[in-house]
């Protein structure tokens, strides 16, 4: 303990060991960030897009802390994990553990009232979720990184991670709290393979009609099946256009049918951004990605929707008017080590600098457009005035 004037008492030594640990809440965390206090209930914090950040950056550091404060066996009062949502006022009601290994892979957060109240905040900030389900990414340590990799091969190698029994559990456990206290009240978040995760039992739910607010810190975009999907865009995009060359007497009808055809399949995926409805009625899911150019695992992202020619940018072009299918936010510090721009850390740093790119993102317009496909015996069905 240090008395008045910094002086460490004997009995102290074991905190100084504590305080210089280099994953402890005030020695890694957010500099510049106030714990939340009476004057949220005037104008809240929780308003503020980088306060948000912060704030789900922090819990799923404090989800990659529990499994290393597992696997370092430290008890509940030399921990580092709480420190990372109690400064927040959030408690710990859930850990999602991956039965294969005992691993921690997750954890659910919800508002800790009480602590509130002891610093009187008599109640939740405009904006501060109820609850938030955090996932955190691949943890390269002996215990945990089998599954963590073969996670990480999953997605690589389909491009989809429903087959592995941490989905089944995240998405369960997202949908209980969903349930219970409403899903305008549940946020989830995710950091790389944990982000994977996130954005998928997100989808999952909002298939179902739960639109959960999502934010995805260097979620994965590289994977075989993508690559070989673009390798048949360009193949295909390369046909069309020698077919355009050939002097064909039919050739304006078939452009004029697949033209008709395109702009079909074009609205499709577009409808998201496009604010309508399908005949399901499904509404938008926005999820919040950020991204990092400088780390190859999640800059796929920026990649704009119909990038090869004049002609693919006809036929994938989005709509106008800022309509967007997801909000990225793009670190722009320049050239960086990938170990940096792959990190948690900098979504929470000071100097952090972003930049709101609301452009069509091929990626995310291809990952979510299966939320919203017309049946395909209605195809063109509106609904009548």
């Amino acid at each position: 303990m240090a008395n008045s004037s910094g002086e460490v008492q004997e009995r102290g030594i074991v905190v100084v060991q504590e305080e210089a640990h280099p994953y402890a809440f005030h020695v890694s965390g957010p500099r510049n960030v106030a714990s939340p206090n009476w004057r949220d209930l005037i104008n809240s914090s929780w308003k503020n897009e980088n306060y948000k950040r912060t704030v789900f950056s922090c819990f799923i550091q404090a989800v990659y802390l529990l499994e290393i404060d597992r696997q370092e066996n430290r008890a509940e009062e030399n921990a580092l994990a709480p420190n990372w949502w109690r400064s927040f006022k959030y408690k710990l009601t859930q850990t999602l553990i991956d039965e294969r290994d005992g691993s921690i892979f997750g954890a659910v957060l919800e508002w800790d009232r009480a602590a509130a109240i002891a610093d009187m905040i008599l109640i939740r900030p405009s904006g501060a979720p109820k609850a938030v389900l955090a996932l955190r990414g691949t943890l390269l340590k002996g215990p945990t990184i089998r599954r963590d990799i073969e996670d990480d091969l999953r997605f690589l190698a389909w491009e989809s991670l429903k087959g592995s029994v941490r989905f089944k559990i995240a998405l369960e456990a997202l949908k209980s709290v969903a349930e219970m206290y409403g899903s305008s009240n549940v946020c989830v978040a995710g950091h790389s393979l944990g982000a994977g995760f996130a954005l998928q039992v997100g989808k999952a739910l909002a298939k179902e009609g739960m639109y959960v607010e999502a934010h995805l810190f260097n979620p994965p975009s590289v994977s075989m099946a993508m690559s070989l999907r673009n390798i048949g865009d360009r193949a295909g995009f390369a046909w069309k256009r020698f077919k355009s060359m050939l002097p064909s007497s039919c050739e304006a009808q078939a452009t004029s049918d697949e033209g008709e055809k395109n702009s079909t399949v074009g609205l499709r995926n577009w409808i998201p951004l496009l604010g309508y409805k399908t005949s399901m009625g499904l509404k938008n899911w926005v999820p919040n990605l950020y991204v990092n150019n400088s780390d190859y695992i999640c800059c796929s992202y920026t990649d704009q929707d119909g990038t090869e020619g004049k002609e693919a940018n006809k036929e994938n072009a989005g709509p106008a008017n800022g309509q967007v299918a997801a909000k990225l936010f793009v670190m722009s510090k320049g050239k960086q080590k990938f170990l940096e721009a792959h990190g948690l850390e900098q979504w929470w740093s000071d100097d952090v600098q972003l930049q709101q790119a609301l452009h069509n993102s091929k990626l995310i317009s291809r990952q979510l457009k299966s939320l919203y496909t017309f049946p395909a015996a209605q195809p063109t069905q509106r609904t009548p005035q």
